[in-house]
């Protein structure tokens, strides 16, 4: 019998642990290949860990509510056909000191092995939000800096997080004879009063959720979920960093709601999936973004980051009424065909909570659809770190001035309203407009012949 670890997978990038939510398995059950094991979160998504072979479990290394990494052993499971190499004495003798009962360790190994007091209760992000990468962290217990002092630390990495260069250069000011140690005591302690003038910090935080007086009529109070305490921070840190400016146009898009109403069931039979307006609202919008590429951009202090690639993430409502966003890769290298079954896929899987977190990161550039419930148009919120959000809202028959050779002539078309919200740091007014006038020139031009 062969022992194998375990372990926490890749999760997405930037993702470094997970919390273990939920066992779906106990010591001695047998599982499938394939078969979920535990549910774990992310700052990004919940998702499973599916067993990578069949076989029993052996040992839980890990509990419900802890934090592993990723590549840590979380299980030992026993299977009879795996790799030989893991039946080497060597690697036993590794999964028994892994599996031993916690009583079992020598009090010297305990004492070699036992963290830092500071170590064990620092976070991933300060108590205003900013986030500590692994690195940071560790020169923050080797060098006693707490989680209130590192608040005060100016983060010039992305959505103000705190760099290596940021920490060292704190360091250095925090040891120069020039600032006296009380200076620092007065900025931390200044760190957790309430703010009363506006920020001047170039990566702003979110500032605390403001606390009303209570409600003395009757009422229920619902406590939000995980996931909508993430999204409240996100929008919040949205609006703080991002000034929005929002835009509208109106789109005759007459052309393509006939398109789609003749091919709708060729398509349904042929591709055994609907089509919906969603991938045809992706295809002209990553057009667009090739024609204008300083809109498929990030902000990093005082540098705008560039993308290469077009990444277009699709706001997708979820039965809790959550609000996730799938994203699809390299939109703009997709036909109308590949389009349809990832804007089918993705968004089935995201309201089954199938997704893994690769598939909800990377966006460069978002749709959200007020048209899913016959809103006409709505001012949409950015989501950081890209610039720009495009909503698209109900398609409605309205009376509408056409040209025609014999003249202007009013009749019955379809009308779409299409919003767009910008970060007016790095997108004017020019730039935003001619943007979203290009989307529906996309649309309004659309081929009613188009074969697929």
């Amino acid at each position: 019998m062969a022992k194998i670890e375990i372990t926490v997978p890749a999760m997405g990038e930037g993702i470094i642990e997970v919390t273990l939510n939920r066992w779906l398995v106990k010591e001695g059950d047998k599982v499938e290949e394939d078969q979920p094991l535990a549910e774990v979160a992310t700052d990004k998504v919940d998702s499973e860990i599916p067993s990578p072979y069949e076989g029993v479990i052996l040992k839980i290394l890990v509990q419900e509510g802890d934090i592993p990494k990723v590549g840590q052993a979380i299980l030992i499971l026993e299977n009879e056909e795996a790799d030989a190499d893991l039946d080497r004495p060597e690697v036993k003798e590794e999964v028994e000191r892994i599996t031993a009962p916690r009583e079992e360790v020598s009090e010297e190994a305990s004492k070699k092995e036992k963290k830092p007091a500071d170590e064990e209760v620092i976070g991933g992000r300060t108590p205003s939000g900013k986030f500590i990468s692994p690195l940071v962290r560790s020169i923050a217990v080797k060098e006693g800096i707490s989680l209130e002092e590192l608040d005060v630390v100016q983060g010039t990495g992305q959505q103000g997080r705190i760099t290596k260069n940021d920490i060292l250069a704190h360091l250095e000011k925090r040891s120069s004879p020039g600032v006296p140690e009380q200076d620092i005591k007065k900025a931390v302690s200044e760190s957790k009063a309430p703010e009363t003038k506006a920020s001047h910090s170039h990566s702003p935080t979110p500032a605390p959720a403001a606390t009303s007086a209570p409600f003395t009529g009757p009422h229920e109070v619902v406590e939000m979920d995980r996931m909508r305490k993430l999204i409240a921070e996100h929008m919040v840190y949205s609006k703080h960093t991002s000034p929005h400016v929002t835009s509208f146009i109106d789109a005759d898009v007459t052309n393509l709601v006939m398109w789609r109403e003749k091919i709708k069931d060729s398509f349904q039979k042929r591709e055994n999936q609907k089509i919906t307006f969603t991938p045809i609202f992706i295809e002209a919008a990553a057009k667009a973004l090739r024609d204008f590429p300083m809109i498929n951009v990030s902000v990093d202090g005082t540098k705008i980051i560039v993308k290469k690639n077009i990444n277009i993430g699709m706001a997708t409502a979820l039965p809790s009424g959550n609000l996730i966003v799938p994203v699809i890769k390299n939109a703009d290298e997709r036909n109308i065909v590949g389009l349809a079954k990832a804007v089918n896929d993705l968004a089935n899987r995201a309201r089954n909570n199938k997704l893994v977190p690769d598939e909800i990161s990377g966006g460069t550039f978002t749709i959200t659809n007020f048209g899913s419930f016959s809103n006409t148009t709505g001012t949409p919120i950015i989501n950081q770190p890209e610039v720009a959000i495009l909503g698209v809202g109900a398609i409605v028959k309205k009376p509408w001035v056409i040209e025609t050779p014999q003249g202007d002539a009013i009749a019955i078309r379809h009308i779409m309203t299409l919003s767009l919200a910008y970060d007016h740091r790095v997108v004017d007014g020019a730039l935003g407009g001619m943007f979203l006038k290009r989307v529906a020139e996309y649309l309004e031009d659309f081929d009613s012949e188009r074969s697929i």
